[in-house]
């Protein structure tokens, strides 16, 4: 008889953006007049750049023609979008081979599944609050030994290092949900902890191209020694539009030493996993990665991520106006807002959707330290994103 995978049973009964999806749903069956302004999920919202369409028709109008037709690509990636990787990363300053990329179909799934090639009894350190997927996907896979590394307010949202040993580390930077990015010091800190105690940091960017500050690094890479105990994942999801497109990638460094397995062996389980259970991205998608990529495609995407930078500015300054404490949103498009009078996140959702008729995220739906939080997103049309702020202004009670 097949039994189902009781580890499912461990999550919450109802996925963060679900119940969100849920609670909207039965405050417009109640009021179908309303005008619901939505930022509370993040995505993306402006058509995608000009040079990046141009590519995606390219590579289906390749589809489309006998001779230039393809079929399965790599399962590791179309080679000249490595390669356009590894010249974005040498740009940074660090220098990487094409065989220590890996594409993928977004960095969602990647963030989900690098824990397979880890052993089961891995003791898994993650920041609190931090986007769910970190926590859910291990707990899927039967895992129940996790550190929780606290990011509040007195510290600015950045985490201490881990109270006990971890064996592997899930850091985001820029921080989803918190829009806090760690300097190069305090990455230091975790990448000589990681050295030191033979741990592997997962460092996810996704939001990288929305740091403001040059001084402020935009790859883990930047750090030396990270090279040696850091696997990156990246995202062409916020940073190019691509949330419905799907398209992302693994950073594997040679270097990075596991204890039982030596020199290269990450790298190379990656690879043979990849082999056994994908067969590579969308070639459209691909097509459309090179373009992004492309010096006129990142000029194109980075006027969208000023746009995007603009609501948050406008959505930051809007709250701060009426006496709210208000965190990020100067190198992330996320909002951290503390909810008034000490209710509870999920009190201040109910409380601002019937208010003012615009959905945002609990603080804790991102963890026990979410709590008293409440995150907006600045992906979304001018119009709408300025309304919400007014209607905010005009019609919350606090």
């Amino acid at each position: 008889m097949a039994k189902i995978n009781k580890n499912y049973s461990k999550l919450k009964p109802s996925y963060l953006f679900r119940e969100i999806a849920n609670r909207t749903k039965a405050f417009l069956e109640k009021n179908p007049e309303a005008l619901v302004l939505r930022l509370g999920i993040g995505d993306t919202t402006e058509p995608l750049a000009p040079s990046i369409i141009k590519g995606l028709k390219t590579e289906v109008e390749k589809l489309a023609n006998k001779k230039t037709y393809t079929g399965y690509g790599d399962e590791h990636g179309d080679i000249r979008l490595r390669s356009a990787l590894k010249d974005w990363y040498k740009k940074r300053g660090i220098s990487l081979d094409v065989s220590e990329i890996f594409i993928s179909d977004g960095a969602k799934p990647d963030t989900s599944n690098i824990s397979s090639i880890f052993a089961p009894d891995t003791v898994i350190a993650v920041q609190n609050p931090v986007y769910p997927v970190y926590v859910d996907s291990n707990i899927i896979s039967g895992r129940d030994n996790f550190v929780f590394m606290p990011c509040i307010a007195n510290k600015n949202f950045i985490p201490d290092l881990p109270e006990k040993k971890a064996d592997l580390i899930f850091l985001c930077s820029p921080n989803n949900p918190t829009g806090v990015v760690m300097n190069k010091k305090q990455l230091k800190k975790f990448v000589d902890y990681a050295i030191k105690n033979k741990s592997i940091i997962v460092f996810d960017n996704a939001y990288a191209a929305f740091i403001q500050d040059d001084d402020l690094p935009r790859s883990i890479y930047e750090i030396n020694g990270a090279e040696k105990c850091a696997i990156e994942i990246g995202s062409f999801s916020k940073s190019a539009g691509f949330t419905g497109v799907r398209l992302g990638w693994t950073t594997i460094p040679e270097e990075i030493e596991i204890e039982d397995g030596g020199m290269g062996a990450l790298n190379k389980l990656w690879s043979r996993r990849k082999a056994t259970m994908f067969n590579g991205p969308s070639n459209i998608a691909q097509e459309g990665g090179i373009a992004a990529l492309s010096p006129e495609g990142l000029r194109e995407s980075a006027k969208i991520i000023a746009y995007y930078m603009e609501n948050a500015k406008i959505i930051k300054e809007g709250l701060e106006k009426i006496g709210l404490e208000v965190f990020g949103g100067v190198h992330a498009p996320y909002i951290w807002v503390k909810t008034p009078k000490g209710i509870s996140s999920w009190e201040f959702f109910d409380k601002v959707l019937q208010e003012t008729q615009v959905v945002g995220t609990p603080g804790e739906g991102f963890g026990k330290y979410g709590e008293g939080y409440f995150r907006l997103s600045a992906f979304g049309n001018r119009e709408n994103i300025q309304r919400a702020v007014k209607s905010i202004q005009k019609n919350l009670k606090i």
